[in-house]
């Protein structure tokens, strides 16, 4: 049970037609709201959403960078998928690779400076992005509820990334 709701004590192998009604609405809505953010990141910024998800990702780390294992599990992309990706971010100066000096094994990637730039030039995009098409339909005590539901399917808890503490509000007004 969670915060007072009834939850299903045992799972059902077939989901119910409202419980799939659900989910496949949830997927819908994940679809529709990541499409749209990407078309306007490549259109704006020329920038992919995944590219932008790894430098929000390494810009809330500690010394901006992390374990490849690591950013591979928070951006949802497999190892290789992520290795290629960091391919194109190193070539186009974004970020770098550096050896895991602890233990000898691993590598991080490390947000650069030109990856900071680029950051701070496309949040105003995105961000207007998640305000137009997904915040903007709920009420803030609405989008407070759906977090803590959606957090019930996380593995780890989300944090909150604060980009005020990297991008200034000259950077959100573009």
């Amino acid at each position: 049970m969670h915060d007072g709701a009834q939850a299903r004590s045992t799972v059902d192998i077939r989901p119910d037609p409202s419980a799939l009604a659900s989910w496949r609405v949830f997927l819908r809505a994940h679809a529709v709201t990541t499409r749209r953010l990407e078309a306007e990141l490549v259109e704006e910024q020329d920038l992919p959403l995944a590219s932008y998800d790894v430098l929000v990702q390494l810009v809330d780390a500690p010394g901006r960078r992390l374990r490849m294992t690591e950013l591979a599990s928070a951006v949802l992309l497999s190892r290789s998928g992520l290795s290629r990706l960091v391919d194109r971010l190193q070539r186009e100066g974004l970020v770098s690779r550096e050896a895991a000096t602890e233990d000898g094994r691993g590598m991080y990637a490390v947000l650069q400076p030109a990856g900071l730039a680029r950051l701070r030039a496309a949040a105003p995009t995105h961000l207007r992005g998640v305000a137009e098409h997904m915040t903007s339909k709920f009420s803030d005590d609405e989008l407070q509820a759906l977090r803590s539901l959606l957090d019930r399917l996380c593995d780890w808890p989300v944090p909150m990334i604060d980009l005020s503490a990297t991008l200034d509000d000259d950077d959100l007004r573009q």
